[in-house]
């Protein structure tokens, strides 16, 4: 366990957790005790595919006061959900795109930074109104726990960070209308999208572009968790902080606010495409701030902080593949 305890908003969250001698189990929390569902489900996601029928169940053993309590500083704490799909969005958060454009128009087209800033915040207006989101899949494989060692792959050297609210689909949908869309939204949780930035272009390949498969897949790239937070308990998701401090640093520090797509017109957009089920894992894009941005990416030895709102925090070292 980390020297700070994960936190949680609301009378209890979900995780998967290992003790001494035990497996995997997942685990309903209640501030620092954590009572094991194994003799319930055989995991969190089993949970999640029935949700409604399990929640109140949940309601009623959190305040049980029996002696079939863990203490969480004595447990491991893992990545609380395996996922089915895991769906990213990218260049989702309106001051990160705005910087990226007008550094663009500055560097290659010559725009003063004044014209620049202008005319990337008229192309985000108008994205606003008439675009639609970008969205990726990502490897379950590439998920690791909230205090697990990140491990740097042998290839690559600008290995970045990227701060992220996720949320978890607690029940089946396609072609779901926005105003009906925080209905498929069980639980949300904390994921940080590593990306090994110089992997991320493919110069043999050009006319193809982007290779996200290999910037932002390789193990334990995914930091995930500590808890799933229940949507019931976690507020407004428009109006959550989120920070991230490297060796600490303040490097993102923003407001979901700030999104261009919100949750509903995500779910929307990919429920267009893919049927969601429960488990599925969305993840609503990062803020400015990442290592690119500052000019500085992950090295072995460096500590990565994060935090979002009322569902916990992360610590993960950084170590290299060797």
């Amino acid at each position: 366990m980390p020297d700070r305890l994960p936190t949680h908003t609301g009378p209890f969250a979900l995780g998967t957790f290992a003790a001494d001698g035990f497996g995997a189990f997942p685990g309903l929390v209640v501030g620092r005790r954590v009572r094991s569902l194994s003799d319930l489900v055989p995991s969190v996601r089993a949970v999640v595919e029935d949700w409604d029928v399990l929640f109140p169940r949940l309601e009623l053993l959190a305040v049980e006061a029996d002696d079939s309590w863990y203490d969480l500083a004595d447990l491991r704490v893992l990545a609380p959900v395996e996922p089915g799909q895991i769906l990213q969005s990218g260049a989702n958060y309106r001051k990160h795109v705005v910087d990226l454009v007008a550094a663009e128009k500055e560097s290659v087209h010559g725009a003063t930074p004044e014209e620049a800033r202008a005319d990337a915040e008229e192309m985000m207006d108008e994205r606003i109104r008439s675009g639609v989101p970008y969205v990726f899949l990502g490897s379950p494989r590439a998920i690791c726990g909230p205090y697990d060692d990140v491990v740097l792959p042998a290839l690559g050297e600008q290995h970045d960070w990227e701060l992220e609210l996720a949320l978890v689909i607690g029940k089946s949908g396609k072609n779901i209308p926005a105003e009906e869309a925080m209905e498929y939204v069980a639980a949300y949780t904390i994921c940080n999208d590593l990306t090994t930035r110089d992997r991320l272009y493919r110069p043999d390949l050009k006319a193809i572009g982007t290779d996200w498969f290999t910037a932002k897949n390789a193990d334990t790239f995914l930091p995930t968790g500590p808890f799933l937070v229940p949507a019931a308990f976690a507020g407004d998701p428009s109006d959550l902080r989120i920070t991230l401090r490297h060796n600490g640093v303040v490097r993102q520090d923003e407001s979901t606010k700030d999104m261009i797509f919100d949750i509903p017109r995500l779910i929307a957009y990919v429920s267009t495409t893919t049927t969601l089920l429960p488990g599925d894992l969305l993840l609503t894009g990062s803020p400015a701030g990442n290592g690119a941005h500052w000019g500085v990416f992950l090295e072995p030895g460096d500590v990565v902080e994060s935090e979002i709102t009322g569902l916990g925090h992360q610590r993960n070292t950084v170590r290299s593949h060797a």
